[in-house]
């Protein structure tokens, strides 16, 4: 299922992309939508420059910005200047997209935000400086074949600018692969956008458009992950929860999950092991059988729901649970163990702490007496205030 959910992040700005080409090169524009269509590119990069300052994701606001720039350049320049800028764009694009993709979020206003800064300047200097004084050198430069081959010399890009633009892909593609978020699934399709762009660049402002869309689509879906998930475990939050429970319908039973003795735990060893605890609870949870949807509720507490299934039906699932967790061990991550796993073995250490951590497990289902979420979950807290008195490590119902 996650590596499911990650494909999509990688498939649907696919989709876009493609429809949008399909749109480009074999549907024609009715007259009635022309007006509509050259407007799409000013709301699109509008959009996509408010969302990424309201919610500061500066990588888009520079992604977007370099669209601009280049835009205006094409616009503006004399037919030698253009000239020069197709030269140079098929690189220049390219990298700064593979940088923006690889920079982790950062204000405007920083250190960060003002080295970012420097760094485009400084680019922008150099090819600026060039332009003045050996264009013509850059142009032949660039035109120079890698290969002699005669299907190659028909192509809009040179083969330098076609190599750069195939390793930024490739390196865009490792990125999401490390990183599988929104912002690296369509970054891997804004870049195929703007080298359609270029590669007609009459059209540049319409794929331009497209790139920005794509980039304000992530940003969307970063922002609905941030509100129904949890950042720390993975496991979708409260309020997905919630939204779950308006359309689950009336047969349904509720379990409430609680890690048992986990402030000892954070008193103990800090909150760096009960992070970590908590993320291989939620690891557990997230493979419950029976057909359960995991959620965190909160601090140490956890939510599982079981859509069109009884008490009954839903206890075994729950044992199973409950015995998974036991069994698992916990070692607490020494201050020098690497993050990685080493290439060659190391030999054990004696002095290992290992944590035997358990879960305390209330449940209860819909019936006459309990009939809105509230009132169940109620009942589940109830059941798992019993399960914690009778000594932990056990599954209660109400």
């Amino acid at each position: 299922m996650h590596f499911l959910r990650s494909l999509l992040l990688l498939l649907v700005p696919g989709v876009l992309f493609l429809a949008a080409l399909y749109l480009h090169l074999h549907v024609p524009v009715a007259p009635a939508w022309q007006g509509l269509l050259s407007l799409f590119p000013y709301l699109a990069v509008a959009a996509g420059l408010f969302l990424a300052w309201r919610f500061n994701r500066t990588r888009v606001l520079w992604a977007i910005a370099l669209l601009i720039l280049i835009e205006r350049g094409l616009a503006l320049a004399t037919p030698f200047g253009r000239e020069y800028l197709m030269s140079i764009a098929p690189l220049f694009v390219p990298v700064n997209l593979v940088l923006f993709s690889w920079w982790s979020e950062r204000g405007l206003i920083t250190l960060h935000g003002l080295f970012r800064l420097l760094t485009l300047l400084l680019q922008f200097a150099v090819f600026s400086w060039l332009y003045f004084y050996c264009a013509g050198d850059v142009i032949a430069l660039l035109a120079r074949p890698l290969l002699v081959r005669p299907w190659l010399d028909s192509l809009s890009f040179s083969q330098i600018a076609l190599l750069v633009v195939i390793l930024c892909q490739i390196a865009l593609l490792v990125r999401f692969y490390n990183r599988p978020e929104a912002l690296e699934g369509s970054s891997c399709w804004v870049l195929p956008a703007v080298v359609a762009g270029l590669w007609w660049p009459e059209t540049f402002a319409f794929w331009g458009g497209v790139a920005a869309f794509l980039l304000t689509v992530a940003i969307i879906e970063n922002s609905f992950k941030m509100a129904f998930n949890d950042e720390l475990t993975g496991l979708p939050a409260r309020r997905a929860m919630n939204e779950f429970l308006l359309k689950v319908g009336r047969h349904y039973t509720i379990a409430m999950v609680d890690v048992d003795h986990f402030k000892k735990v954070n008193d103990t060893y800090g909150h760096d092991v009960g992070d970590q605890v908590l993320r291989m609870v939620a690891t557990c949870l997230r493979r419950v059988t029976g057909g359960g949807r995991a959620y965190r509720y909160g601090g140490e507490e956890f939510t599982i729901i079981f859509p069109s299934k009884g008490l009954e039906r839903a206890l075994p699932h729950l044992e199973m649970l409950r015995e998974t967790i036991a069994g698992s061990g916990f070692v607490v991550r020494g201050k020098k163990r690497p993050k990685q796993k080493p290439d060659a073995p190391i030999s054990k250490a004696s002095g290992k702490t290992q944590l035997h951590v358990t879960v305390s497990i209330g449940v209860t289902s819909r019936d006459d007496k309990n009939t809105t979420p509230g009132q169940l979950i109620k009942a589940a807290d109830q059941a798992l205030y019993k399960a914690k008195k009778g000594g932990r490590n056990r599954v209660c119902s109400a």
